[in-house]
């Protein structure tokens, strides 16, 4: 599965460097293509049937001046706002078609192949070291990031990003329910990223998130003495044929490894952290008692 496969190719010194940036700018070139072709496309189908934005707007339950971000490419619909578009500007699939390339189109070029994996993983096991895993994180934690970016992130695309990241949390809500584990340093849990209330917020949401039946979540205390997550953080993800992928992310890069032995490697390394970790019990009564600490 070549197009799955992200990693840069092995270079030396800045060459690589180069080729690297100009491969990740023209993935997010193309990306904006696609978002500013839809959104002309829904210009002139909005406008064939004699509708304003406002009008639309109001149907669609979004205000004007967003009907016109989504036509000017500044801003991505979600899937349900495309269907609802297409039906009421009578566009008979013209909109609709576009779906799986605008989805695509949301997320970072580094992480649109580990987006689309998501979606149709059974399992996934996700080992963190700087930051609350993407798929656990309050709208509020994630804002704060984002904003703690440089280069600084314009508003638009800070709004992109949310947007995109909150639609991968749906994956809590599929049926049937993938098997979803995640590990993460008790520094994760004690950044006060956005301040207090922000990372109170998060904190009670995981311990939300911590008691659905197909979740698992663990904390590697700072004190323990032995972790095999020494190398940084990683993710394997298990696809529905089975196979596993390791998907590896830093600096705005990223490897999405489909060699089986390296996945087969990473998973096993994946099971011995566990191993390492506080349980799933004690993790969550960790979480409450950092809670009380705030």
């Amino acid at each position: 599965m070549a197009a799955e496969q992200t990693k840069p190719e092995t270079g030396s010194g800045a060459e690589a460097g180069r080729d690297d940036e100009s491969g990740a700018r023209a993935a997010d070139k193309s990306s904006q293509g696609v978002v500013t072709a839809f959104g002309q496309s829904m210009k002139t189908l909005r406008v064939r049937a004699g509708m304003e934005r406002e009008e639309l707007g109001n149907r669609l339950g979004y205000s004007a001046s967003t009907i016109a971000s989504f036509e000017q490419g500044r801003r991505i619909p979600p899937p349900k706002a495309i269907d609802r578009t297409d039906e009421e500007l009578g566009a008979d699939g013209l909109l609709t078609v576009w779906k799986e390339q605008v989805d695509r189109a949301q997320y970072p070029a580094f992480f649109q192949g580990m987006a689309q994996l998501e979606k149709r993983a059974i399992e996934l096991l996700a080992y963190d070291t700087l930051v609350v895993n993407g798929l656990l994180q309050t709208e509020e934690y994630m804002r704060a990031l984002l904003a703690l970016r440089r280069p600084v992130l314009d508003s638009e695309t800070i709004e992109q990003r949310v947007s995109a990241r909150l639609a991968r949390q749906n994956i809590f809500n599929r049926r049937p329910a993938p098997l979803l584990s995640f590990v993460m340093c008790e520094s994760v849990l004690r950044r006060k990223f956005g301040g207090k209330d922000v990372l109170q917020g998060q904190l009670e949401q995981l311990l939300l998130i911590g008691q659905r039946r197909n979740v698992e979540l663990q904390v590697m205390p700072l004190d323990s003495e032995e972790n095999s997550g020494v190398d940084g953080p990683f993710t394997v993800v298990t696809r529905e044929d089975g196979k596993k992928y390791l998907y590896v992310e830093a600096q705005g890069t990223s490897s999405l490894e489909t060699d089986p032995k390296q996945a087969a490697f990473a998973a096993a390394r994946y099971g011995i952290i566990r191993s390492q970790a506080l349980t799933p019990r004690e993790s969550l009564k960790f979480i409450e008692r950092l809670l009380g600490e705030l």
